[in-house]
């Protein structure tokens, strides 16, 4: 490992400093509602994702920003069982939290966090980490690349589907594999896995009707608009209401109870309502920005540890990102997965904060 080179890519620490910014400038817009409604306090959810997301996330920023990353393929396996313990805590009667049909929270003092959030970050680190030990040649192979890969990654599914937490799982499954990819896997291997996860989607559709549902509702959001269709028809009108310019910032109608979710999963259409397409899309293009950062930090990563965390981050962040977007403008169904950096919940934008941690260490390694 080479000494520190380089300063760290401020660019890229700046970008999402900004759009944590403008998250919770919107989250107080859009959350101003039901915490009056629920609490009394027009402001509860705002000091709530500072107190639980923001405190805690630029701590852990801090800390992996300042910790050497190469040192984290030393405690790989021990986050393995990090990430298996932190998935079997939802099924603890005392701690567990249930909300509709989901098991995935947890209560601890009052605070509420989702084991899954800190999954994503943990099980990355190890399934980069036993890839670089493992070596492109051996990754390649069926039986000691392939199968291993699908054991472990089988286990940590099948936690996840028993919660269920289908649109977290769906984030993980695509970082999981396109690390996997890169790190050496065999398209062939990918193709049967590809295979076997839609057998296996199928099966979790039919097991539970919602899911189903939902399908529905993105194929023909007309039909039932007051039941299934609701949020997704919700979520339109409050885009389309927006137009070019918005409505203006704290004129939202929707969040006054008509659109679910409303400072969770549906915020960009909140925002889309509120400043209009002109000024939401430049969300998109902050998101665009971060991952181009990204992506030069893939081409100068300084070892191969190092690109395989970046590719994992960057999909994580990026594919979470497209799916939140397009399921608010109709393009796809809706998963019930946060926009990261801006909607409301701590735990992920807390471990969202720590993967940037993460980027900025080793940007400070970055082959140029």
């Amino acid at each position: 490992m080479t000494s520190r080179q380089h300063e760290p890519d401020y660019t890229l620490v700046i970008l999402v400093g900004l759009l944590m910014l403008f998250g919770l400038a919107m989250l107080s817009s859009a959350a101003a509602p039901i915490s009056y409604e629920r609490f009394g306090d027009s402001y509860y959810f705002f000091k709530h994702q500072l107190i639980t997301g923001v405190v805690p996330g630029l701590i852990l920023f801090s800390i992996f920003a300042r910790y050497p990353y190469h040192r984290l393929k030393k405690i790989a396996w021990p986050l393995l069982g990090v990430t298996i313990a932190v998935l079997l805590l939802v099924f603890i009667p005392g701690l567990a939290a249930g909300y509709g049909t989901s098991r995935s929270w947890i209560t601890i003092f009052g605070f509420s966090l989702q084991p899954a959030e800190i999954a994503k970050l943990t099980f990355l680190i190890y399934l980069a980490a036993w890839l670089d030990r493992r070596g492109e040649h051996r990754a390649k192979d069926f039986q000691s690349g392939f199968i291993p890969f699908v054991i472990v990654w089988g286990l940590v599914a099948l936690l996840m589907v028993l919660q269920p937490d289908v649109g977290t799982l769906s984030i993980m499954t695509i970082m999981a594999v396109v690390v996997y990819f890169i790190g050496g896997g065999s398209l062939r291997h990918l193709a049967l896995l590809g295979g076997g996860a839609l057998v296996g989607f199928i099966g979790l559709v039919v097991a539970a009707p919602y899911r189903l549902a939902r399908f529905t509702a993105f194929l023909h959001p007309e039909r039932d608009p007051l039941g299934i269709s609701y949020h997704i028809n919700q979520a339109l009108i409050a885009v389309g209401n927006g137009g070019w310019f918005g409505v203006g910032v704290g004129q939202s109608r929707q969040k006054f109870s008509y659109l679910p979710e409303v400072i969770g999963d549906s915020i960009f259409a909140v925002i889309a309502e509120e400043i209009g397409f002109i000024f939401s899309a430049l969300v998109i293009v902050a998101l665009l920005a971060i991952a181009y950062r990204c992506l030069l930090l893939i081409r100068h990563a300084p070892d191969r540890f190092a690109k395989l965390l970046v590719v994992g981050i960057t999909s994580w962040l990026i594919f979470q990102s497209f799916i939140n977007i397009s399921a608010m403008i109709g393009l796809l169904p809706i998963t019930g997965v946060p926009l990261p950096f801006v909607s409301a919940g701590g735990t992920s934008l807390a471990m969202s904060l720590a993967a940037v941690g993460i980027l900025t260490n080793i940007s400070r390694y970055r082959k140029i």
